[in-house]
């Protein structure tokens, strides 16, 4: 194996199946591999045994997760997450409670022998209608999205775990899903440099480690390509501009933002060329990967692709790596953290009081795929711990009887259907507590509470509320 194939093997963060490490991501490894990225389906109790198996193939790998707390969380997938999402500490604005957040998700992946932390999102969520940001981002201010985007990247690293600023250079004004689609960010320069770009520059004064690009056309800044493919947005805006010299990796390239542009391999030439240093591969197999890595072998060959470039990269993923290795913090429990974040959260409207198991009505529930679509999750589980005999069900029934009905909405204000069927609810029911999960809409029903995000704390507060 020659130092090129090493080289173009330490820019690589796979994917895989399973709770053990298959051969083939063993023998990636030994091959110079440099990183791996764990999703809900690598998670067990056994993660950092896990973690440990990928080391000992290979004592640099970098090993990344997306854990930002509330509705992304891999490590609790299964449970939800500990920790209220982003949007709730934005509504709190306690900076000192966001890094304690981020110090205690930090604490959480270091326990597990993590490197990488995919967050935080510090995307400025400046339009409601977007579909995959919302409650992701600490709000639709850049003053608050900075602060606490800052807070939260102090935090998770004081615990030993590099954090990583999402998604370059904002994916707060879109209207579509980079996972299904290219999204244009329509905005002019001036307003992409007030707006948009001020919580990048805060997290990378904060020391932030990485930054992950975004699958988007802004044609402000680049009208030819996507930000993850742009050498003016990654190499010019971030790196020259803003002095960003930390490791950028890329969104997962299978998104289909990208994915319905290029094969692989050639995405995975472009972001190097555009200034990317490491491709994360979520949905990836032994063969693909293999393809990715002689694509890049032969754009080298051919003078498409820099060695030096391809080097540049492959030493800023190590840099990153030698960076958690050297890390020795010590980080205290602080279990009441999230729950008083989750807490502190919620915006009500109205004083209900809960005394009798109620009918909990969960119109639009968003299950993790790790999660059997009968195991109750969020509210309605929560109430059940303190109220016996709650009961849920997926839609508004016909009948909704006599017992207490609480409505658990999510994004009402971008659904014209969840709006209708709270109307639908209050009429029938007057007495109907809604509860919205997502950015709260006009206040509706008895009592209307809005928990600013989707974790197991948040329906644990809001159920404590209900039942004080």
């Amino acid at each position: 194996m020659t130092d090129l194939y090493r080289l173009a093997m330490a820019v690589l963060q796979p994917g895989f199946e399973g709770t053990t490490a298959p051969d083939w991501l063993k023998k990636a490894l030994s091959d110079g591999l440099g990183g791996a990225v764990l999703f809900a389906r690598n998670v067990s109790p056994g993660t950092a045994g896990l973690v440990a198996e990928l080391r000992a193939e290979n004592p640099a790998v970098v090993v990344a997760i997306d854990e930002e707390g509330g509705v992304v969380t891999r490590l609790e997938a299964r449970e939800g997450s500990s920790f209220p999402g982003n949007r709730a500490l934005g509504v709190v604005d306690d900076v000192a409670l966001t890094e304690r957040v981020g110090r205690q998700i930090g604490r959480l992946l270091a326990e597990t022998g993590i490197t990488l932390n995919y967050a935080p999102s510090v995307d400025v969520n400046a339009n409601p209608a977007n579909p995959v940001i919302g409650i992701r981002s600490f709000g639709p201010t850049p003053e608050l999205v900075a602060r606490h985007s800052v807070a939260y990247v102090k935090g998770v690293q004081a615990a030993g775990v590099a954090a990583c600023a999402k998604h370059f250079p904002g994916h707060g004004d879109t209207v579509a899903d980079s996972h299904l689609e290219l999204p244009t960010v329509h905005a002019s320069l001036d307003q992409l440099r007030a707006r948009d770009l001020p919580p990048f520059e805060a997290a990378i004064r904060a020391g932030v480690r990485s930054v992950m690009s975004a699958h988007l056309l802004i044609p402000a800044l680049d009208p030819e390509g996507p930000a993850t493919l742009s050498r003016t947005i990654l190499t010019g805006l971030l790196r020259e501009e803003l002095g960003f010299d930390g490791m950028v990796v890329t969104d997962a390239i299978e998104m289909k933002a990208v994915a319905a542009m290029y094969p692989p391999g050639e995405i995975a030439v472009r972001a190097l060329n555009a200034g990317v240093d490491a491709i994360c591969a979520g949905l990836v197999t032994a063969e693909g990967l293999y393809e990715i890595r002689d694509a890049i072998v032969a754009a080298v060959r051919d003078g498409s692709l820099r060695e030096e470039r391809l080097a540049e990269a492959a030493g800023r993923v190590l840099a990153l790596s030698e960076w958690h290795r050297a890390q020795r913090s010590e980080v205290e429990a602080d279990d009441g953290a999230g729950l008083e974040a989750a807490r502190r959260a919620l915006t009500i409207t109205g004083e209900a009081r809960l005394t009798t198991a109620p009918l909990v009505v969960e119109v639009n529930t968003r299950h993790n795929q790790a999660i059997d679509p009968d195991t109750p999750t969020g509210l309605a589980a929560a109430l059940g711990e303190l109220l016996p005999g709650t009961t849920r069900v997926g839609n508004l029934p016909s009948e909704l009887g006599d017992q207490p009905v609480v409505l658990v909405i999510h994004d009402a204000a971008r659904h014209p259907w969840v709006r209708e069927t709270v109307a639908e609810a209050v009429r029938r029911r007057p007495d109907v507590i809604v509860v919205e999960t997502g950015i709260p809409a006009e206040p509706a029903g008895a009592t209307y509470i809005a928990t600013n995000g989707i974790s197991k704390v948040s329906a644990k507060a809001a159920a404590q509320w209900l039942t004080r």
